[in-house]
């Protein structure tokens, strides 16, 4: 078995990103130096749990360790204040201390969640991911971000929390539905496009191959995405500056994802990547990237399966000032200004916090029509 480790430099925080294929079998084996408590607390939903918790079991008795199960409801909607109080009580009633360990086994609604929780049980106990989506392995699995969802907006209550270890399997991601491997490919040409040309050039080339499950282009894209964000994140941990490029499409996609619920009509890598194609937009009406740019990202897009436009939401009746009205609610804002991430080509994302909302506006007005 191949594995390559990345590791995120935080210094007493820091942590490894393990990559590799049947990794999952020998995960007690990586995991056992970290647990400094049994039994560990896996935390996982019923669709994981029938395809991967037997294995993960099995390699925590390898090596003689104990484990207790929680399993939760799948769906994003588990990602709310009432799956945080189940999900708290359940952790509670196994009798943790402060050196126990949660084991988050799961996309990232599960390793959200439950890095939320490992944030405030006691004060903070260690936990580990082991992301079993593609948007979880190149993603929210890494950086230490962890939330719940509200009716005001995405991961508005939440905790920069790091993990102990992320491992990440991708020989799992062969049991992931199309519509899954999509929404995480999005965020992996996320990385091409907002500071690594040469990937998103890669990608055109070889991003049906990660989509259909050539084994080695998977585990590449995986591993200079989760290197991308490591080094990002080691120079940012706190998104006080140049971390805030990781959310390139993110300002249009949270708001989306409000709109409609936060339910499986629209996945988060789903309203990504048409929310990028909106900012490329936006950015090209505005006269900062040529549309050139924007018309390879757009072929790119198709080429592979991705959603593009607001009318990929059957049935939605979209309005431009609605949208943007949640997107005052977003994280980012400052002093009132709505941060939005724009690029002046690809690989040239940066940070503006001066667009006119009018201008925006324009821009969904059109979207909306098209």
């Amino acid at each position: 078995m191949t594995t390559n480790t990345i590791s995120v430099d935080l210094g007493d925080r820091g942590y490894d990103i393990i990559v590799g294929t049947n990794l999952l079998a020998k995960a007690g084996s990586h995991m056992a130096p970290l647990v400094k408590r049994q039994p560990a607390i896996i935390v996982t939903d019923e669709t994981v749990a029938a395809l991967h918790l037997a294995t993960l079991r099995d390699s925590l008795s390898a090596v003689g360790m104990a484990a207790e199960i929680v399993v939760l409801k799948p769906g994003e909607s588990t990602k709310e204040f009432s799956g945080l109080e189940f999900l708290s009580s359940a952790i509670l009633d196994l009798a943790p201390e402060r050196a126990s360990t949660l084991i988050a086994l799961g996309g990232g609604v599960v390793g959200d969640i439950t890095g939320f929780a490992a944030s405030v049980i006691l004060r903070g106990i260690d936990f580990i991911q082991i992301p079993t989506t593609l948007l979880s392995q190149v993603d929210s699995s890494v950086g230490g971000k962890t939330g719940i969802n509200t009716r005001h907006g995405k991961n508005l209550i939440g905790s920069f929390y790091q993990p102990r270890l992320v491992l990440a399997d991708t020989g799992v991601l062969d049991t992931l539905p199309r519509r899954e491997l999509l929404a995480g490919y999005a965020e992996v040409v996320k990385y091409g496009l907002l500071g690594y040309p040469d990937f998103f050039t890669w990608l055109e080339a070889n991003g049906r191959a990660v989509l259909d499950g050539d084994a080695d282009a998977r585990r590449h894209a995986v591993i200079t995405s989760c290197d991308a964000k490591a080094k990002i994140v080691a120079g940012d941990e706190r998104e006080l500056g140049q971390r805030a490029l990781l959310n390139l499409g993110h300002t249009f996609a949270h708001t989306l994802e409000a709109e409609t619920g936060f339910g499986s009509r629209l996945l988060h890598g789903e309203a990504v990547s048409i929310g990028m194609i909106l900012a490329f937009d936006l950015s090209t009406s505005l006269g900062l990237c040529p549309a050139e740019d924007t018309a390879r990202v757009k072929r790119h897009f198709a080429a592979v399966g991705l959603p593009m436009g607001l009318d990929a939401v059957a049935g939605q009746d979209w309005s431009s000032k609605t949208l943007i009205n949640h997107m005052r609610l977003d994280k980012k804002v400052r002093d009132g200004r709505i941060t939005f991430i724009l690029a002046r080509g690809i690989g040239d994302a940066f940070i503006a916090n001066d667009v006119s909302l009018k201008d925006v506006e324009a821009l969904l007005d059109n979207a909306i029509a098209a």
